[in-house]
């Protein structure tokens, strides 16, 4: 399951969760706050390489969850715990032709009791990179362990998918160009991760 597809059924039951009476009451959802004075900052690079033609606008977003599900209560029908997320938009700057840069911060999100059982620790899911081309978000991903890791993530896209812009979808790519009919007709696009200082 990709990254945004786990996403948003996670929020959707989220959603769910926060909304189901207990008792006849309906829970509240907590305002997730965002942390005043973030240190934790990362510049994400992105490089496109081999793309057919040029892209209408590049935007991203960073994904964070709670790393620690004992401080969120279970849901009164489910009987299960629904880990919160939040979504927070980046910015991406155009460097050169073909290179982006944005920056995120691993703690973003303050840590805070929510629900009255223990301090939430929030945690980076992953970054996100989405090149819009009409219809089509070539969409690729950069997870906490490769920003951490300091590991390139380089994903690959057909130049037919690119042809094909009228058809509405978001385009994850491949981990390899073999993946594709015709391995020389793809472009790639590569993130990585540099952690900066305050």
């Amino acid at each position: 399951m990709t990254l945004r597809r786990y996403l948003a059924c996670s929020l959707t039951t989220l959603s769910l969760f926060l909304t189901v009476p207990s008792y006849g009451e309906a829970m509240n959802q907590p305002e997730v706050k965002l942390n005043p004075a973030p240190r934790m900052r990362y510049e994400i690079t992105v490089k496109v390489d081999g793309a057919p033609g040029q892209f209408d606008r590049i935007d991203g977003h960073v994904d964070y969850r709670v790393d620690n599900p004992a401080c969120v209560p279970m849901t009164p029908v489910m009987g299960a715990t629904v880990v919160p997320e939040k979504r927070v938009p980046v910015e991406f700057t155009r460097t050169s032709d073909n290179e982006f840069r944005g920056e995120i911060f691993m703690d973003r999100i303050q840590d805070e009791d929510y629900f009255g059982h223990g301090v939430c620790h929030w945690a980076v899911v992953g970054a996100t990179a989405d090149f819009h081309h009409r219809q089509v978000n070539f969409s690729p991903a950069i997870y906490k362990d490769d920003i951490l890791g300091k590991r390139e993530v380089v994903k690959y896209f057909s130049h037919k998918s690119y042809q094909r812009a009228d058809d509405e979808r978001i385009d994850t790519g491949a981990n390899e160009a073999s993946a594709f009919n015709d391995p020389h007709a793809t472009f790639s696009i590569r993130l990585h991760a540099t952690e900066r200082l305050p």
